[in-house]
C-alpha cells in the first residue's frame, strides 16, 4: 500500500526554501532574519502567504485567547509554517503549532529548525 504525503509537493517546495535560506545564512542568526529571507523564497516559489497572522480562539462566541502564526502560506492548500532557532525541535513547538492548527482548522503545519546542524523539520497533521 502506498503513504500518501498530505501535501507532498507544496511540503517539499516550502523544505526548499528552508535549506536554500539556511544555505545562504548559515547558523546564529535570529528569527526574524530567517524569516525574512524565508519571505524572498516564498515569492520566489509562487507562494501566497500572510506574516505574523492573527489567529483568535473562541469559546462559546467569546474570543478567549489568541495566537500568532510565523506564516500560513497557500499555493493549493493553507498550510501552517513556524520557524525556530536552536538545537532541537521541543514538545512545546509541537504543541504551539497543533494549537495553531486546531485554531484555524488548517491540517498541515511544519516546524522548520534552523539548528548548528542545518534545517530540521517536522510536520504536524491535524
Amino acid at each position: 500500500m502506498e503513504e500518501k504525503i498530505l501535501y507532498k509537493d507544496e511540503s517539499y517546495e516550502l523544505v526548499g526554501c528552508a535549506y536554500r535560506v539556511f544555505n545562504s545564512l548559515g547558523y546564529g542568526d535570529h528569527e526574524r532574519i530567517y524569516g525574512n529571507a524565508y519571505v524572498i523564497e516564498l515569492e520566489e516559489k509562487g507562494f501566497k502567504f500572510k506574516r505574523e497572522l492573527c489567529c483568535r480562539r473562541f469559546h462559546k462566541g467569546k474570543q478567549v485567547g489568541k495566537y500568532f502564526l510565523d506564516f500560513l502560506v497557500k499555493k493549493e492548500h493553507h498550510i501552517v509554517v513556524e520557524l525556530k532557532v536552536g538545537r532541537e525541535i521541543h514538545l512545546r513547538f509541537k504543541k504551539q503549532v497543533l494549537q495553531y492548527l486546531q485554531a484555524t482548522g488548517i491540517r498541515l503545519g511544519i516546524i522548520f529548525l534552523f539548528s548548528p546542524s542545518g534545517v530540521v523539520f517536522e510536520r504536524i497533521i491535524l
